[in-house]
Formats: C-alpha cells, structure tokens, sequence
C-alpha cells in the first residue's frame, strides 16, 4: 500500500508538472509534449526525473551535463537551458556532493564563468580540477567541427565515465546530422555536436536524461511518432533549409522531461529532488534566479527573440521569480504536514483512489 510519503510525492509532482508546463503563450505545444512524456514516464514528470536523480547519482559521481543552443541570427547562445544546467549542477552538488561538468559550445564560457559564483560554485575549466575541488562545478567545450566531433567526446569521456548524463535545451541534430531552430532555418554549422557524446554515454549504460519544450532538442527523439503527428516542422521535407529532413532530434534519450521553457523543467525536477531528499535548500531560491539570468542577459545570453533583456523564451524575469519561489512554497508546505495530519493520508490512501 502506498505510503504517506508516496502520496505526497505523487500530488507535489501534479503540481510542479502543471506549474512546468503553464502556457503563458497560449499556443498548446508544451500541451502535446507533456502528453507524450507523460505517457512515456507513466507518472508525474518532475517526479520521474528526480527519481532518476536520488537513484543513479551519489557523492562523488561525475555528472555531465549538456546544453547551449546557438541562435539565428545573431549567432549566440540563448537563455533557456544555461541558467538551469548551472542551477542543476548547483542542487546536485548540494543534494548529493555529486561532481557536475558542463559541456557547453564556446559561446556559453563567459556567461558560465559569470554564473557559476552566483550559484556559489567554484568553477573548473576541466574534469579533473571539478573532480579534484569540493563545491566545484566543470566546464568542456564542445566542438562544432563535425569531423572532430567523436574525437572530443572520447577525451572527455577518457577523464571519467559519468553516472548521469543529461542534455538541457541541448541542439540535437535530424537523422541527416543536420540542426535546426524553431521555425525550420538550418544551424548545423554553429552548434555543438554533443549529439555523440550523449550517444555515447548511453551506449555505455549510462542513466541519460533530455529536457526540451519544442522537439528540436538534443534527445527528444524519444517522442517522434508525437511529433510528427502534432507539431510544425517535424518529420521528412518540413523544415524549410531544403535539407530534406525535419527538424525533431534524431536521438532517443532513455529518459525525458518536456516543460512550456526547458529551465522551468529543470527547476521542477530540482524542486520535486528537494522534496524527497527532504531538504529544500536544494531548491534555489527567487532571488538566486533573478540574479542569475540578469547575470546571464548581461553576458550576452539571448532572450528567444534575440532581445538582450533577462527574460527566457520571452517570459520576463518577474514571471520567472514568481514561478520559482511558488515552487518553494509547494516543496516546503508539506513537509510542515507531515506530523499534523497524517490521519487523513493514511484515511485517503485506503480509500483506493491512488492505487
């Protein structure tokens, strides 16, 4: 029979899925997503993840974790995804004294170099000094050069095999090895080809993890069929480059997490970790995020539209606050419950309508 604590788990991940996937946009693609990642996870989203997280990572452990998605037609990186890797390799250190190693293109360095001390991490431009310092997060840059692509993703895996690896807003090239933005223009010649080395962890055996809001994204291939049933610009000859393909990656993360912004995903995830590990500092707080993405808007991270503004996917920093510290409130109210009323959830579970 479930637990007090199973239940609470259970309903807490409702909540920060809902909040995850809120539409501010109103257009319904983060709708189609969730509803294939849910159907993949059988469960509550966030709580699938962190789940993945307090099973396969422990102190020590390497953790990699890939993002940096390069936009047209400026030419540098975005917002979403960078502002969560480096929150994420913050809660991970915090929660499990874990060893967390960015592998960003060169386009992110500065902004990482800037946001790291934000998160309160010392950062390290190599595996072996994160490996080596406590309260350390890494950085590897990873190349664009296609043809030197395995070359570098062997070097960083010969510095230690990881025990996760998750790709966050991550370009995830077409079965052609072509990238593509949003509305279907080819990136190919200035993203990161991580591609391989997240193929290459898997193939390892490695605990993998993707987290996309649109289908272009570094192991979103695991929802393909879905794609190409319901979203713009995937599958054969819908991009608009003329390359033949769709944009949707061609790889097939083990394990997936969809959200309306990638970040929002990502903070879920670290909120829902909080929760079961039952320390909710392990969750950043509104301040640290406004902090970080002003920090990250004044190193030249873009907004989705290209704006220089401390906004993600257009959704200003005041919205992103609110949505963070809410997710605080809904990891630390319940666990203020859990001696007053447990009556009622032990009264609930035997009703049967959790299962």
């Amino acid at each position: 029979m479930m637990t007090q604590q199973e239940l609470t788990a259970l309903n807490l991940g409702e909540n920060l899925d809902q909040l995850m996937n809120l539409d501010p946009r109103g257009y319904g693609v983060c709708r189609i997503l969730y509803k294939g990642c849910r159907d993949l996870c059988g469960e509550p989203v966030s709580l699938h993840a962190a789940k993945g997280l307090v099973e396969h990572i422990h102190e020590g452990d390497l953790v990699y974790i890939l993002t940096g998605f390069v936009l047209l037609p400026h030419k540098k990186a975005e917002m979403d995804g960078i502002v969560s890797s480096v929150l994420l390799a913050r809660a991970l250190v915090k929660a499990f004294g874990a060893k967390p190693v960015l592998v960003v293109p060169q386009d992110c360095v500065h902004a990482v170099e800037q946001m790291a001390p934000v998160a309160g991490l010392h950062l390290y431009h190599s595996v072996e000094e994160a490996l080596a310092m406590p309260f350390s997060v890494g950085m590897e840059v990873f190349t664009k050069n296609a043809e030197e692509a395995e070359a570098c993703a062997d070097a960083i895996l010969a510095k230690g095999r990881p025990a996760a690896c998750i790709a966050i807003e991550a370009p995830g090239a077409n079965e052609l090895g072509q990238y593509h933005n949003a509305v279907g223009k080819n990136t190919t010649a200035i993203e990161a080809k991580s591609d391989i080395l997240f193929v290459k962890c898997q193939q390892l055996g490695v605990w993998n993890l993707a987290v996309g809001d649109l289908g272009n994204e570094l192991g979103m291939g695991a929802l393909k069929e879905h794609l190409h049933r319901y979203v713009p610009y995937m599958g054969k000859g819908q991009c608009t480059c003329g390359c033949g393909g769709g944009i949707e990656s061609a790889v097939a993360a083990d394990n997936l997490l969809t959200a309306t912004v990638s970040d929002w995903g990502v903070y879920a995830m670290i909120a829902m970790t909080a929760y079961l590990l039952r320390t909710p500092d392990v969750m950043h707080t509104a301040e640290m995020e406004r902090e970080m993405v002003v920090t990250a808007s004044r190193c030249g991270m873009l907004d989705m539209y290209g704006w220089l503004v401390p906004a993600i996917d257009g959704i200003d920093v005041d919205y992103l606050c609110d949505l963070v510290g809410l997710m605080n409130r809904l990891v630390a109210y319940p666990l203020k419950l859990e001696t007053i009323t447990p009556t009622w959830f032990e009264k609930t579970i035997e009703k049967g309508f959790f299962g």
